[in-house]
């Protein structure tokens, strides 16, 4: 790492580490191939998002895609929504995962309980082409959906890439969901076959699920046969058919891929469904396969001898963005448990025990381990450590600083946020420019997003809306059962038509460094200060008798409503009226006059979903008098019990 008189710059690469990474390689192809030469990074990213037939065009090039048939050209019209991106191409995202054979790990299976398993390339490709041979011989075929019940374990990534290869639709779920959140999700797109578990160990515990998949596989009525990850063999007949996972790919096979056109689906993912039906998102091969490659390799710097972790469920889209660290040859590292059992070093000693490269958790996460006083860097040597990836949440600054003190101090730190809605993330890390503490890098390349203010105009140096103004290949295709399209322009395109409005708050610097704000639809607009959330977790996390807590403001455009917080308190402490007056000044002082919590509640922990999302809108429709069975599916909660007892405080 070079060095840096800038107090706020933690981390700067070296003229070796920039003269190496995968960015300056593709930079030089550019040159080489295409006469392209850019000054600087930005230069580069604007070119990435005013040429994208020529930017994307060079992505599949580079990174030599595997078209079964040409495209016609690379972009059929940049209209949002409705963008055809290489018009009459084929591929498959699972050929380009197992392109290449080999007594390289493709595998590292970590889980609480289990022993540790590894599958090389090789044998990757095996079970793929096993699994594949089995689900054929069910019926499935393109277009098909297969869902899961699973735990992150080489299974699932098994049954996705034999399901991807067919041209069949996947779809997962992590066994700790409830039944009926399952179901929201799998009846919308009655699946044909499902794989699920038994049972799953987290915390130190194993939960039996054999009556919730016994619910599941009976209320799916498409469904032809389920498949039960277990060890015995066998099976029974009757409708749907039941037969082991052993029973599916006991048959070797020939690996095959079934040629799809680029915009086909692979896979759908939903949103959190803490409100309503979860929308099912559709997005497609070759949209993810292109995006993905840009992502991991150029902006992640990640590639053959990396291994690449993230702590996820089959529930979440870093579970899918994960698994697509196959495409760009790195060895993915899976873990199947609670990542606080037996103690908060478990992923640290796991990323130490595996030699990870880079590690990626939530920005909770690493604000929790900061607040318990973890000094992972004392205990581990992490080697061979080189990247931490942060998302899920704003990381404030003092957890930048935290990593850097407390974990190592010349690691690069890539904070990142995106979405499902994209399975990506649209600023993130970038091998290239220093680390500020507090910020995100960079926009990635080839996402044209921007801070727009009320008038729809960008800006600069203030917090604005979080728009995308050309489109990305990893946009959905559509929403399942969607037919008109009218719930997918509602969600993005309804506020500003043609662009596509996230639902965050975001700062942008000069030199195209970025900070999340939180989301704007639970930001806090006082007497027309508007604040996000993100900055007043931080404030209320110097006091120390808040451990941690929940803000909602319950104002509209037309009525400014009350200021609420609910806080977690540390032991010992009390919500009297002293304290109350104490949390008021602090927050008064720190932030604005009118940003004083006009009520204060204390709950026993806060609502979040199973990504760590805390349920501010949510909180904010019972706030305004919508039933709690409306406003919240409590199946999709980490702590279903958080909000009957927050309820309570009311």
């Amino acid at each position: 790492m070079s060095q840096t008189n800038d107090p706020d710059t933690l981390w700067q690469p070296s003229a070796a580490q920039v003269e190496g990474c995968r960015l300056t390689a593709y930079r030089r192809w550019l040159d080489k191939e295409h006469g392209l030469r850019f000054a600087g990074y930005d230069e580069l990213w604007r070119w990435s998002v005013t040429d994208l037939e020529g930017f994307w065009s060079s992505i599949a090039a580079y990174f030599e895609v595997r078209f079964h048939a040409p495209a016609k050209r690379v972009i059929g019209g940049t209209s949002m929504p409705g963008t055809e991106w290489f018009p009459g191409a084929t591929l498959n995202y699972a050929e380009h995962t197992l392109a290449h054979g080999g007594a390289e790990p493709a595998l590292v299976c970590r889980s609480e309980a289990e022993p540790r398993r590894e599958l090389s390339r090789d044998e990757l490709r095996r079970e793929v082409a096993a699994a594949r041979a089995g689900l054929l011989r069910l019926g499935v075929g393109r277009g098909d959906r297969v869902v899961a019940y699973l735990p992150n374990g080489a299974e699932a990534v098994i049954a996705f890439l034999a399901t991807a290869s067919l041209g069949a639709i996947w779809s997962s779920c992590p066994p700790e969901f409830g039944v009926e959140s399952i179901l929201d999700r799998f009846r919308q797109i009655e699946p044909k076959v499902l794989i699920g578990t038994g049972s799953y160990d987290y915390n130190g515990r194993k939960y039996d699920r054999n009556e919730d998949l016994h619910r599941i596989v009976t209320s799916l009525p498409t469904l032809e046969a389920a498949v039960v990850v277990a060890e015995a063999g066998g099976g029974t007949g009757g409708k749907p058919k039941r037969l082991s996972w052993r029973r599916l790919t006991d048959e070797p096979s020939e690996l095959a891929f079934e040629p799809v056109p680029f915009d086909h689906p692979l896979w759908i993912l939903y949103s959190s469904g803490t409100t309503g039906l979860p929308k099912a998102i559709v997005q497609g091969h070759g949209g993810i396969l292109v995006e993905h490659l840009k992502q991991l390799a150029l902006h992640t710097d990640l590639g053959p001898g990396d291994r690449f972790f993230w702590y996820t469920t089959t529930g979440w889209m870093m579970w899918n963005y994960l698994v697509s660290g196959l495409l760009v040859g790195a060895t993915v590292v899976l873990y199947d448990g609670s990542p606080g059992w037996p103690d908060l070093e478990a992923l640290y000693r796991l990323a130490d025990e595996e030699a990870v490269t880079c590690f990626g958790v939530s920005a909770p996460f690493l604000m929790a381990c900061r607040a318990a006083g973890l000094e992972p860097g004392k205990q581990f040597a992490f080697g061979a450590l080189r990247a931490v990836g942060s998302t899920g949440a704003p990381l404030p600054a003092e957890g930048f600083d935290w990593v850097y003190e407390q974990v190592k101090s010349d690691v690069w730190l890539g904070s990142l946020s995106g979405g499902t809605d994209v399975c990506t993330g649209f600023v993130g890390p970038n091998p290239l420019q220093p680390v500020r503490r507090g910020r995100i890098q960079c926009r990635s390349l080839g996402a044209k997003v921007e801070a727009f203010d009320e008038s729809g105009r960008g800006v600069t140096g203030q917090v604005g809306e979080l728009v995308i103004t050309e489109p990305l290949p990893s946009m959905p295709l559509f929403f399942w059962n969607d037919d008109s399209g009218e719930r997918y322009r509602e969600s993005y395109f309804d506020h500003w038509p043609g662009v596509w409005r996230h639902g965050d708050w975001i700062e942008f610097d000069e030199d195209g460094s970025s900070v999340i704000h939180g989301r704007s639809d639970s930001t806090l607009n006082r007497g027309g200060v508007r604040m996000g959330t993100s900055e007043f977790y931080r404030a209320a996390a110097e006091l120390p008798e808040i451990e941690d807590c929940v803000i909602v403001d319950t104002g509209s455009l037309d009525n400014e409503g009350k200021l609420w917080l609910f806080v977690v308190l540390s032991d010992g402490a009390n919500l009297d009226a002293p304290l109350a007056g104490r949390i008021r000044r602090h927050l008064r002082t720190r932030l604005s006059p009118r940003h004083g919590p006009d009520e204060i509640r204390a709950i026993p922990e806060v609502p979040t979903t199973l990504s760590g999302k805390k349920l501010e809108v949510p909180i904010k429709r019972i706030l305004a008098g919508e039933p709690v069975e409306t406003a919240v599916n409590v199946g999709t909660l980490q702590n279903p019990d958080s909000i009957a007892a927050l309820v309570a405080t009311l």
